[in-house]
């Protein structure tokens, strides 16, 4: 990460936006240099929890062992079989057997709606996690994801549309939170008009944040484009001086 666009990042996001709390970044490596590598998983755990401790400045790689879900794995590229009965158990479950998430109303849409997502095909170790103060210059961060209240996101939203005339610069698929967070804004950054996302919507998720917050995860490539029309946008008016206020 180039230090003056670390730098001009943290300036602006203070001046606009009243220092909110920093987004995290994340990108691949097989050298997790002065990272914390987490340990090997004893039993179930959601990632998006345990970034908790990324939000708070701690810097974490996590490997295919450190992941203790599978659809987490899965999402953040590390694996691609999904665990038999997994249609069962996003939609009804089965009975006496497997109680179901609901979220999908039948197997057979849970199969299509996996036949149809990409691969990432992540051939690196890790996966390392930083908060933005944290990057180093030889980090090269792919996506970066905010943790935002509806204000914040509103001024995030309506900048990622900021140089184009065609409305949908974020979209909102449907996911679980590391998919929302990690899985699509990835795919997004090799897209010729990459998107960003809004997310973690997923109610098995929302245990991991506070009532009002969501996320908002965006491909470096285009926040740092974000970043350099801060001081032409909307960012300089009376409008947004009303919003920002509240933050």
């Amino acid at each position: 990460m180039e230090t003056e666009v670390k730098k001009l990042f943290i300036h602006r996001w203070k001046k606009y936006f009243n220092s909110p709390e920093l987004p995290i970044t994340f990108y691949y490596t097989d050298n997790p240099y002065n990272t914390e590598i987490v340990g090997p998983s004893e039993g179930w755990s959601c990632v998006i929890c345990q970034l908790k401790q990324v939000r708070s400045g701690k810097s974490l790689a996590f490997s295919k062992e450190s992941i203790g879900c599978g659809g987490g794995r899965r999402f953040l590229g590390f694996a691609e079989t999904i665990r038999p009965g997994f249609e069962f158990f996003l939609s009804y479950g089965i009975e006496n057997k497997m109680e179901g998430e609901r979220y999908i109303r039948t197997p057979e849409l849970v199969r299509e709606l996996t036949k149809n997502q990409k691969k990432l095909n992540i051939p690196e170790k890790y996966i390392v996690f930083k908060r933005w103060d944290k990057l180093e210059e030889t980090d090269n961060p792919d996506v970066a994801i905010f943790f935002a209240a509806p204000d914040v996101l509103s001024g995030l939203f309506t900048l990622a549309n900021f140089d184009q005339s065609e409305p949908n610069g974020t979209i909102s698929p449907f996911g679980s939170g590391c998919g929302s967070t990690i899985y699509y804004p990835f795919l997004e950054k090799d897209s010729s008009r990459p998107r960003a996302i809004i997310g973690l919507f997923d109610p098995s998720a929302r245990t991991c944040v506070s009532s009002d917050v969501l996320t908002f995860s965006v491909p470096m490539v285009k926040l740092q484009k974000m970043i350099s029309y801060m001081d032409e946008s909307f960012l300089t008016t009376s409008s947004w001086q009303k919003v920002q206020k509240r933050i």
